[in-house]
């Protein structure tokens, strides 16, 4: 173990030996600008992150925030309809944009020497939309067709969507990013100006860019595409909290399906909200003991040992705006039914509860995640993602400095701590799908939905 953790140590130094500091500016109309040096290629990163997604927004316009990302690509005074993606690509690059439900983000990737084309381009349609309302109507038709096909057709995106519409009481997670159909069915281009106006707006947003450039020589851009822009008076949120769960809840959903799927998830604090600031880190492990791979105890033990399931994981989050859910979820092997698939994950949940995790086990672990932040430094993009997500989601991008040091403190008894705390029954929520007969012979895709949707 000792040498495994030397090598990770060394493999650390080496991408931080080729990355620069980070550096972090505030433009006079509120715009902050994060710029980190990465000079082992000729490339740059640039990402705009605007503090507005599914979570923003009320009852009656959700999925207004994933309309508006289709609509930043229609056109500004300057830039006709379909002239933002035609630059991009003439000048070598890519770009897309993607919606989460604490942020909506868009970034292009380029030759260092292309980075003031992305960022005039950006700056240019935070505040200068066209607004076809015939565009309107054909990307929210585009934004309908994409719901039916990667939730309403996939059953087990669909069951993770009513999950969550019956898991959170208060919390705004309980929307789902694509929005419901009938508000996309009733959303106007009134609707989506005022949507437009009161959130895109530059002491709103936060522009990060990664790669072999010169921090000074990107504020400079900056200010000269982003600092002429006008600030907009940003509603100030209100603190939102889930109230205790009193019980266990339940939600079965009936839909045609290749095989029956099962989530469960548990209320938990974030780096935000938690009581303990290692509480976050104990649970980021306890979810890794469960899932860290082929040798994690779901895989090992319920896969290939017991072999009552056919796929089985654990998912959670630290960083995200409100506080969120550890989750568990998996279809069982053929001859097993869901009752004996979901009491052995919850035996999984019971025995960190009662037992500590040995320190071999939690080593092992600790070293696996240490080894994926590592790999992840190799990514440009992803250094950007990392430092974009902190942002906006109301954290410091400084955490992530501090990320495996908080990792390789947590101890077994942090561990079975959080377990007994929050992984308990009445804070539990479960949701089953029991599969229907599927039409004309056809296999529904097994895809379970995510949090972000790409345009």
């Amino acid at each position: 173990m000792r040498s495994i953790v030397a090598l990770l140590l060394l493999l650390f130094v080496l991408p931080l030996q080729a990355a620069g500091k980070v550096q972090e500016y505030r433009l006079d109309n509120g715009m902050k600008v994060i710029v980190k040096e990465d000079h082992r290629a000729p490339i740059v990163v640039s990402q705009v992150w605007y503090k507005v997604g599914s979570s923003y927004e009320p009852v009656g316009i959700t999925g207004i925030s994933h309309v508006l990302e289709h609509m930043m690509f229609k056109g500004t005074e300057a830039h006709p309809p379909g002239e933002f993606s035609r630059i991009i690509a003439a000048n070598g690059g890519r770009e897309n944009a993607f919606t989460g439900r604490d942020y909506t983000a868009y970034f292009q990737t380029l030759s260092k020497d292309r980075l003031e084309v992305a960022l005039e381009l950006e700056a240019d349609r935070m505040r200068n939309l066209t607004l076809p309302p015939e565009e309107f109507v054909k990307e929210v038709n585009v934004v309908k067709e994409e719901r039916r096909m990667r939730t309403e057709d996939k059953p087990t995106s669909l069951t993770y969507e009513q999950f969550s519409a019956v898991a959170y009481r208060v919390l705004p997670y309980s929307h789902p990013v694509i929005g419901w159909m009938n508000d996309l069915d009733n959303l106007t281009i009134e609707d989506l100006r005022r949507w437009y106006r009161l959130w895109y707006a530059p002491n709103n947003a936060t522009l990060v860019v990664v790669g072999d450039v010169d921090p000074q020589q990107v504020l400079a851009l900056a200010k000269r595409h982003f600092g002429p822009l006008k600030p907009e008076r940003i509603p100030t949120l209100k603190p939102l909290r889930e109230p205790p769960q009193r019980g266990e809840t339940r939600v079965r959903v009936k839909a045609p399906a290749k095989e029956p799927y099962l989530v469960l998830g548990y209320k938990t604090p974030v780096l935000r909200t938690a009581e303990q600031e290692w509480e976050p880190y104990a649970l980021d492990m306890l979810a890794s003991i469960l899932d860290g791979g082929s040798s994690a105890r779901l895989s090992r033990e319920l896969v290939r040992g017991r072999e009552i399931a056919v796929s089985a994981g654990a998912e959670y989050s630290a960083f995200t705006r409100l506080s969120g859910m550890l989750l568990l979820d998996g279809s069982p092997a053929p001859g097993t039914d869901m009752a004996t698939l979901e009491r052995a994950l919850r035996e999984q949940v019971d025995r960190l509860r009662e037992e500590p995790v040995s320190r071999q086990e939690l080593e092992r672990i600790q070293a696996q995640v240490v080894a994926s932040k590592v790999y992840e430094l190799d990514s440009v993009f992803y250094q950007a993602m990392q430092i974009g997500t902190l942002e906006t989601v109301g954290l410091d991008w400084r955490l992530l400095d501090q990320y495996v040091d908080r990792i390789k403190a947590v101890t077994p008894e942090q561990v079975q701590a959080v377990a007994r705390k929050y992984l308990t029954d009445d804070a539990l929520t479960v949701a089953v799908l029991e599969p229907l007969p599927l039409e004309n012979g056809t296999t529904a895709p097994a895809t379970t939905g995510g949090n972000d949707v790409l345009r």
